[in-house]
């Protein structure tokens, strides 16, 4: 019996003895773990002095809206579709030209004249047909009058009719012609009852603009359909902007996308737009996409090829927390980061997933919370201090 309660009494034994070792262990093995962990702290932890924490600002963190962007440079150009290149119809030499480039014209405000050959030919046959005419229906009025009182035959009437209907046709051919070249009736009965040729055309402005180019001088010679046109004008009441874009981005535009364009001769002012037109192929050269806008510019500011940026929605807005540049410090590891704090002199640096930079702002994907204060002006000396602390 006193053997059998040995026995109880030595298992029993062994068991807290037991316990005890692996206890002892356990605290032995999580020591370290947590000694490194609070060490760790201390590494990204600082506390400044009060003369230090003047020369840091602490800001809030906030929620902002972030839009996803793709910018671009391109340039200004005349909108192609309101630009006309004021061809000459007609074969001949210039006379005249009395506008200058830059000029602002009317529509219907001659351009510039043009000496005609075809002109001086056609008004030349209007006369001698209008003459045929008159003398045909001469003709047929005797004939009449001469079959009246029988002094003429059937045949005789019969003819002088058909040489008047003759006449008549080649008449109104003959006025058809000269209708060509942009003569009214008033100025074709003009040139009959004067009996005065004159070749001289004048070539008017199609629509209202202003002269953008000016190719046209006294003594040249123009065939119709000859490049560079005469006299080019353009409604300069709205622009081309034209954007130059990666083909890596040119994927995420779309017709109808709103723009952003800033023009670099005029700092400070903004003008939005959207695309328009996309361009089919890529530049083999430069790898862009041409992307066309229109902008209105009734005071006619913007002037071909001056430069511009464009920046491009190309997500919804989304919210995110946010904080100024100056507050994300980016490590020498190349990682970015934060220094927290809730009194303004005791700092820890949290690490950082940061977004996109919009209107002075980072974006913090991962990170920071609503409402958290950090440094923001001063960032940077507090991760150099904690290096040195560091060493």
């Amino acid at each position: 019996m006193l053997n059998k309660k040995t026995l109880v009494l030595a298992v029993i034994v062994a068991a807290a003895v037991f316990g005890v070792y692996w206890l002892t262990r356990g605290k032995a093995e999580k020591a370290p773990e947590q000694s490194q962990q609070s060490q760790s702290a201390l590494n990204n932890s600082i506390t400044i002095t009060e003369e230090q924490a003047r020369q840091v600002h602490v800001e809030p963190v906030h929620m902002r809206e972030f839009i996803a962007q793709r910018s671009a440079v391109g340039y200004v150009d005349f909108n192609q579709d309101t630009t006309v290149q004021v061809l000459s119809p007609y074969a001949g030499r210039i006379r005249q030209v009395p506008v200058r480039a830059g000029e602002t014209v009317k529509k219907g405000q001659a351009l510039y004249t043009v000496d005609s050959p075809d002109l001086v030919q056609a008004a030349s046959s209007l006369i001698a047909a209008a003459g045929v005419r008159s003398l045909a229906t001469r003709n047929l009025e005797r004939a009449r009058k001469m079959v009246e009182i029988q002094a003429a035959s059937q045949k005789d009437l019969d003819q002088a009719m058909s040489d008047q209907q003759s006449a008549e046709g080649a008449y109104q051919a003959a006025r058809d012609a000269v209708r060509i070249f942009g003569k009214s009736d008033a100025e074709m009965d003009k040139i009959i009852s004067g009996r005065k040729v004159s070749g001289e055309m004048t070539v008017f402005s199609p629509i209202n603009g202003k002269v953008v180019a000016r190719n046209a001088a006294p003594g040249m010679l123009v065939q119709p359909g000859s490049t560079p046109a005469p006299v080019a004008v353009a409604d300069t009441t709205a622009k081309w902007v034209i954007a130059n874009v990666t083909e890596y981005d040119a994927p995420k535009l779309k017709l109808g996308l709103p723009a952003k364009i800033s023009i670099t001769a005029m700092p400070g002012k903004t003008y939005k737009a959207e695309i328009v037109n996309i361009g089919a192929a890529v530049d083999p050269a430069t790898r862009r996409v041409p992307v066309r806008t229109e902008v209105q510019d009734p005071e006619g500011e913007l002037q071909q090829q001056m430069l511009a940026t464009f920046v491009f929605d190309v997500s919804p807005p989304v919210m995110s927390t946010a904080i100024s540049p100056n507050g994300v410090v980016r490590e020498g590891d190349g990682t970015m980061s934060a220094f927290v704090t809730t009194d303004g002199r005791q700092f820890t640096r949290k690490p950082l997933k940061v977004g996109m930079e919009q209107n002075g702002f980072v974006q913090i994907l991962e990170g920071l919370s609503d409402g958290e204060k950090v440094a923001g002006d001063g960032a940077i000396f507090l991760s150099n201090a904690i290096s040195l602390k560091a060493r």
